[in-house]
């Protein structure tokens, strides 16, 4: 998340991501700090994330209802769980996606959080905690959240039930690609759209991908496989020789031209649109928010293969202790009562306890973003702008439609060290 903050803010909301880095050393951060005159000398809360939560407006609204001070410190994906592995004292709350969770807690960084001390634990829905939202849902490949969830009487993490858990379920999505239905023709949901489209000929030199590897080589491996151009035991859990595989049908089409490039940020997606350069590309949801509002047709695609979910996860250092612990699970509890899942909500983002955001929420808001219904008027984003028009529908349905259908979940895969220098390669090839 390393560029375009600005336009961030103003425009699509979502992750911005770092350029890549096989270290995952690189990125920076900015720090919210704002006077809190009756509590000066009390210790304030670090919360340390992403673009997608740690926004200024929310931290403004949980210190005022909460009565103690609280600071961010926002950052790149790569750079957020750098820090917070190698440093657990810099942070009490950690905010980022389940594919962390393995490396974090492997690392000592966060500590076990009690159920118990968790007041709407019981309203959690399932995906988290079984994984799946109705009875007939996939689960999805790779790290599916509920898998790792649960701290075991071993000390490792499972979907063993226990009374301790590893991260506190929150915001959540499901992602695919967006493309300019002035060029290519608006098809039916999970019925014509697929992920084979990103490598279709007739795109030739108009395709663009997220940079980020974790998220990349999914978005890839789908289009590959859709196009009937090799299949994977488990695209969750790729071997070194699928990866191989992978790349040597990418590689050759990435230097006759098939990508026109590369994003890291979610404004540089939509410029990717706006300029011409590509009619599809991998995006995140807001994006095309962004992009209707300056008069493109972009469509977000609900491909018949399925989606590529993700997952943020809420953790406590392993170095928090006494009043300041107390503190972040006091904001944790805050952060499920209604407002925050209803701002966040406004970015397209969904919350594991929607009946609490409900009513923070117009009834034209809950049916559109939630129900999959028509706008019944025009509806603004968290930013206060314009997001939706009236009568607009979103692509893929409702919340529950949306995440039966998902087909893998950002995942850091065993081979992960193997897939860097391949990814790379692709990348300069």
């Amino acid at each position: 998340m390393m560029t375009h903050e600005p336009a961030s803010e103003q425009r699509c909301s979502r992750r911005n991501f770092l350029k890549t880095s096989g270290a995952l050393l690189a990125g920076g951060a900015t720090m919210f700090h704002a006077p809190f005159i009756h509590t000066a000398s009390q210790q304030p809360l670090r919360v340390m994330g992403t673009e997608a939560t740690v926004r200024e407006a929310i931290r403004k609204k949980a210190q005022e209802d909460l009565g103690f001070p609280i600071v961010f410190e926002q950052g790149g994906s790569a750079w957020v769980q750098q820090r917070a592995s190698a440093r657990p004292h810099a942070f009490d709350i950690y905010e980022q996606w389940s594919n962390s969770m393995n490396i974090l807690w492997r690392a000592n960084a966060i500590q076990p959080i009690e159920i118990k001390r968790l007041k709407y634990w019981n309203e959690v829905n399932n995906l988290t905690k079984t994984g799946r939202l109705t009875p007939d849902a996939r689960i999805g490949l790779g790290d599916a959240p509920h898998k790792l969830l649960y701290v075991q009487a071993n000390g490792e993490l499972g979907a063993r039930e226990s009374d301790k858990i590893s991260f506190l379920p929150y915001v959540h999505n499901t992602d695919s690609f967006g493309y300019d239905t002035r060029i290519i023709p608006k098809s039916a949901a999970y019925v014509g759209e697929s992920w084979a489209w990103l490598l279709d000929e007739r795109w030739r030199g108009k395709v663009a991908v997220v940079s980020e590897p974790t998220i990349g080589i999914f978005d890839m491996a789908m289009a590959v496989e859709a196009k009937g151009l090799m299949t994977f035991a488990d695209m969750g859990d790729m071997t070194e020789a699928e990866v191989d595989q992978l790349f040597n049908i990418l590689i050759p089409m990435k230097r006759k031209g098939h990508f026109c490039g590369f994003w890291n940020s979610i404004p540089e997606s939509c410029e990717f649109m706006e300029s011409g350069l590509a009619v599809i590309a991998s995006m995140f949801s807001p994006a095309i928010s962004d992009l209707n509002e300056q008069g493109i047709p972009a469509v977000y695609a609900a491909p018949k293969e399925g989606y590529r979910a993700w997952h943020g996860v809420m953790c406590l250092s392993s170095l928090t202790t006494g009043r300041v612990r107390d503190m972040a699970y006091e904001f944790m509890n805050w952060w499920l009562d209604g407002w925050a899942g209803a701002y966040i909500a406004r970015q397209g983002y969904y919350i594991s306890i929607p009946e609490r955001t409900r009513p923070h929420l117009t009834r034209a808001e809950w049916n559109y973003w939630y129900e999959g219904m028509p706008a019944a008027e025009d509806l603004y984003g968290s930013n206060g702008k314009r997001c939706v028009r009236k009568g607009t529908i979103r692509n893929g349905g409702s919340y529950w439609q949306r995440f039966s259908r998902i087909a893998v979940w950002n995942t850091v895969m065993d081979t992960y060290e193997y897939i860097l220098p391949r990814w790379h390669e692709f990348l300069l090839a």
